[in-house]
């Protein structure tokens, strides 16, 4: 049997974001479930990070808590320099709105707000102008032009998502999480959403980590880290969607 690479990852000092022995128990007794299992991790700042493994591995419970939208059992998540456990709750919500962005499934907007108002929403909350030229830019890259007055109610499914991911970028926060961005997407707009988050990171220096089961997404990304069973299971670098596959099935050997 062909074995994996030992889950070692390599050091990184200049990160955006990590995770230090990071626990997530759901449950006790016979219905406890582990979903993160000792997780030490860190996104270096300025690159594209994706999160693969099977299903349930602790994909998004692991991108939750270090976004600071959940909480660990036992361990530490840290934004920065900043460890999100030290926070209250009004402090970690200005946090959240003025250095992360996020990208879900759930696109998450406020049905009564056009797609402009929904992309700008963080720089409005936080009582920001933003650049103008950057949030030009996210339009017309994310191809939103046409529909910036139009309501969620009015938009297609992978419209919306679309609004979403612009939003996450306006702000050109410290750090994005993007949950399968694209999932909703075809994919030649999944594909230039990818392109241009790929830009963000290499002509921008954003920092971006991604959930994805998709090969092809992921080989978009700088680095991949792998998780099993609410554990590291190794990494890759420079990965292709070739390279995504076979690992993938060597993991669930």
């Amino acid at each position: 049997m062909t074995t994996l690479p030992p889950p070692t990852l390599q050091p990184t000092t200049n990160s955006a974001a990590r995770a230090a022995a990071a626990h997530k128990v759901y449950g006790s007794g016979d219905s406890e479930v582990r979903a993160l299992d000792g997780i030490d991790v860190a996104f270096e700042k300025g690159k594209f990070t994706a999160i693969m493994g099977p299903s349930g591995s602790g994909k998004s419970t692991l991108m939750h808590c270090i976004a600071g939208l959940d909480s660990l059992t036992s361990g530490s998540v840290f934004i920065g320099d900043t460890n999100l456990s030290s926070l209250n709750d009004k402090e970690l919500t200005e946090l959240r709105r003025e250095k992360v962005g996020f990208v879900f499934q759930a696109f998450n907007l406020i049905p009564t707000l056009n797609a402009y108002e929904n992309i700008t929403l963080p720089l409005t909350l936080g009582k920001k102008k933003g650049d103008s030229a950057w949030i030009d830019r996210v339009i017309d890259t994310i191809s939103l032009r046409d529909r910036l007055d139009h309501r969620p109610s009015e938009l297609s499914g992978g419209q919306q998502q679309r609004v979403a991911i612009a939003r996450a970028l306006a702000s050109q926060p410290d750090i994005i999480f993007a949950d399968e961005p694209t999932g909703n997407l075809d994919s030649k707009t999944g594909s230039e959403v990818l392109t241009f988050m790929r830009r963000a990171v290499t002509d921008l220096g954003q920092t971006i980590v991604m959930v994805t089961h998709d090969a092809v997404a992921a080989s978009y990304a700088d680095r991949i880290v792998f998780l099993a069973d609410g554990r590291v299971a190794g990494e890759m670098f420079s990965p292709t969607a070739q390279k995504v596959l076979d690992y993938l099935k060597r993991l669930g050997e």
